[in-house]
């Protein structure tokens, strides 16, 4: 697979590098380039970016190639109050995405995620693999806030909807190259072309290695580095425009991901007793046994060093113009995915809890709309449903000096268990809507929106633990009535301003690690939130735009996962209705245009989100604690600069800031818990020829090689830290447009 992927790719830079193709094109300046105008489709309809009365924030290619965004994780640096990390056994496939203070670290079966991540329109259901890669994506929209009526269940923090390039008309292939430090090599192909009248296709093809950052200094044939990268993804898609008014799409996509573990390692928190089995969860370890280099891993078990996911999917859509006033449109979908990980816990040679996991789910959804346009109002409707059925197991090579190894579950798993951590959780979603949202004008500069959707959803779970006498059933029923209200106004032909409050619905569930026994295993209620918002959109000048959010979010019965060391063992996590909690904040991007060819962009978030209420009972939150992964501060300034050279050619010059401050590695409040506050500066400087279609670009990301958390989880007697992988890197970029 890697020498056909290197020489496919060694075949694309070699056409590149010897075909040229004249190819005229207009050319904009740097301040045109910014102030373009922007439409969205995040609302369903086709609308303008500053029109849109909501909190939207769109990332277009241009801006992902300059600000050298290559997945998820990325887009998350740039959108203030976003905040998109991982833990998940250590796999880099997997994306935890908050917004407002509202996501899941989490990634076992029975855990929904806070905010939803779209492909095209169709909903990813797993955190584990969310962690998308964007070659050939159009745009990246982020809303901000609970999307109760439009998007409905588990989009409690806002949703992110990755757009790709769409079959059309335009005959092109355009290869791109990377070659940078840390053995970087990367590069894809994009195809768009008509085949004939009523026939076009898109297809894409992208392959990225990179070396790691740490060894598995005590095996003695790794498989693979510690945070090494290597992954091939394809997407193909055709349209068929059967007539004027009717047009279907097919798209199917995939990827293959076979990489080295994320950086992890512990740190020991306490004196450990080793007559007290919760006073720490490993009383033989000391300091001297876990590597002096934090990129390294100490292990000793074979394998578990690397990490693979792999998936794809498919989506057939139908479009049909019933009219002038009605649109109909049917979205049909099927994904599957699977993935193996695992972390060494204790991070040392000792074994004392080392486990391997393996999870996959298969989904399908069906949506239907009827959407209508008439001359001062326009709704969208429709009636959606899902499935999801996927599993959950875990095995440790052993777990505490304690128990017996008991080895990796499989598939002839019985009800008896000898190690402390194995485990397997089984289960299956049934998911029902139907919504319509609507906005009327008033007045040429008033318009009133608002919208109402009923959700339903079906859970039936299963699991096997240790601590379990036999295999414990559970089922679960959830439904919510979600609405948002709005108005917005035209204050002049550039500036509007808006209000909402909407009503957001994130569905209950069960723990994911109940090791305490089957007590645990019980069901927790769904989570509500309202939010308040006023916004002000618009070209506030000539050379200034700008987006204004201020905001208050309440949230009740709020479920926060935490591990519970005094309930079964370290490794325990549990799932509670916490109560509730308030987020209030503000949120301010800008783009200004110094000159024509001197522009700069920012964003930045501020957010006070914290614990205001806690049930009886509930262990281990308090009130004022924060949410976890959650930012007060989050700053983003990408200037640009573009020269006109005498050869016809330009020059630009591009630069980008991201700054997150400290947070919270989980929702209860420990100092050993807190994140440091991290800071990332990378650079573009991109020369295009005269005839628009070859460009070549020198690159940095995070220049000043910050190594900073990407999640902290304390347990007994120490707390798990994963690491960043991004680290710094520089090198070359290669793009050839050719006509067809």
């Amino acid at each position: 697979m890697k020498l056909r992927n290197l020489s496919q790719l060694s075949i694309a830079i070699l056409a590149a590098l010897t075909t040229s193709i004249h190819a005229e094109e207009a050319k904009t300046t740097a301040k045109q380039d910014a102030f373009e105008k922007i439409e969205v489709t995040a609302r369903k309809r086709t609308e303008s970016l500053f029109e849109s009365p909501t909190a939207i924030t769109s990332i277009g290619a241009n801006l992902i190639d300059k600000a050298n965004m290559s997945n998820l994780e990325d887009i998350g640096k740039y959108v203030p109050n976003l905040n998109i990390t991982r833990y998940g056994v250590g796999n880099a496939a997997h994306a935890s995405v908050f917004i407002r203070g509202i996501g899941l670290q989490d990634h076992i079966i029975t855990t929904d995620p806070g905010v939803g991540v779209y492909l095209d329109g169709v909903y990813l259901g797993r955190q584990m693999g969310s962690n998308l890669s964007l070659p050939n994506v159009e745009r990246v929209e982020v809303l901000r806030g609970p999307q109760g009526t439009l998007y409905g269940r588990n989009t409690l923090g806002g949703a992110v909807n990755v757009i790709t390039k769409q079959p059309g008309d335009e005959g092109i292939i355009t290869t791109t190259a990377k070659v940078g430090s840390r053995g970087r090599i990367a590069g894809d192909v994009y195809f768009n072309n008509a085949l004939s009248d009523d026939v076009s296709m898109s297809a894409s093809a992208s392959y990225k290695t990179r070396d790691g950052v740490g060894e598995a200094v005590n095996l003695t044939n790794p498989e693979k580095e510690i945070g090494e990268e290597e992954e091939f993804s394809g997407r193909i898609a055709l349209k068929w425009q059967a007539n004027s008014d009717l047009a279907f799409t097919f798209s199917l996509d995939g990827v293959d991901n076979e990489s080295g573990q994320s950086p992890y390692t512990i740190e020991l928190t306490e004196p450990l007793d080793p007559n007290d089995v919760f006073n720490g969860d490993f009383p033989l370890l000391t300091q001297d046994l876990i590597p002096s280099d934090p990129d390294d891993l100490g292990t000793t078990v074979a394998g578990i060093e690397s990490t693979s996911y792999s998936g794809w999917g498919t989506s057939f859509t139908a479009d049909w113009a019933i009219n002038d006033t009605y649109t109909a449109k049917f979205i049909s979908s099927y994904r599957t995915s699977e993935y193996e990980g695992g972390l060494d816990d204790d991070a040392s040679p000792l074994n004392l809890s080392e486990f391997p996991e393996e999870g996959g789910a298969d989904q399908y959804s069906f949506e239907v709309q009827l959407n209508a346009t008439f001359d001062n109002m326009d709704f969208v409707s429709g009636l959606y449903f899902f499935n999801e059925d996927g599993f959950t197991r875990s095995g440790p090579f052993v777990f505490s000096p304690f128990n017996t190894p008991n080895g990796l579950l499989n598939d002839g798993v019985t009800e008896s268990f000898g190690g402390y951590g194995d485990f397997e959780i089984n289960q299956e979603t049934n998911s029902y809507a139907a919504y319509i949202n609507a906005s009327y004008d008033l007045t040429d500069d008033l318009t009133l929106g608002g919208g109402l959707r009923y959700s339903k959803d079906e859970k039936d779970a299963n699991a096997i633990f240790p601590s379990f006498p036999t295999r414990k059933y559970v089922s679960a029923d959830f439904d919510a009535v979600t609405w948002d209200i709005n108005a917005s106004y035209q204050l002049s032909n550039n500036m509007n301003v808006y209000g909402q409050v909407q009503k957001g619905y994130q569905t209950g569930g069960f723990p994911p690690r109940p090791f305490g026994g089957p007590d645990q295993f019980v069901s927790f209620d769904e989570t509500k939130a309202i939010n308040y918002e006023i916004g002000l959109k618009g070209q506030v000048h000539e050379n200034v735009s700008m987006m204004l959010a201020v905001f208050v979010t309440d949230y009740t019965d709020l479920a926060l996962p935490f591990s519970d060391p005094t309930s079964g063992g370290g490794f325990v996590t549990i799932v509670e209705n916490a109560g509730q909690s308030k987020a209030q904040g503000i949120e301010l991007e800008t783009t200004v245009a110094i000159t024509d060819d001197f522009t700069i962009r920012s964003a930045v978030g501020y957010l006070d989100s914290e614990i205001t209420e806690v049930s009886e009972g509930v262990q281990g939150i308090g009130k004022g604690d924060s949410p976890a992964l959650t930012p007060r501060w989050t700053v983003m300034i990408a200037p640009s600069y573009f020269m006109d050279l005498s050869n016809g050619g330009t020059l630009a010059l591009n630069a980008n800031y991201s700054f997150r401050s400290d947070m919270q590695g989980q929702s209860v409040f420990n100092k050993s818990e807190t994140i440091d506050s991290r800071e990332l500066v990378g650079f573009n400087i991109s020369y295009t020829n005269p005839y628009g279609d070859m460009e070549v670009t020198l690159y940095g990301e995070n220049v000043l090689n910050e190594v900073y958390d990407v999640g902290r989880l304390q347990q007994s007697g120490f707390v798990g830290v994963m690491r960043s992988n991004d680290r710094s890197e520089f090198g070359l970029k290669f793009k050839k447009d050719f006509e067809l």
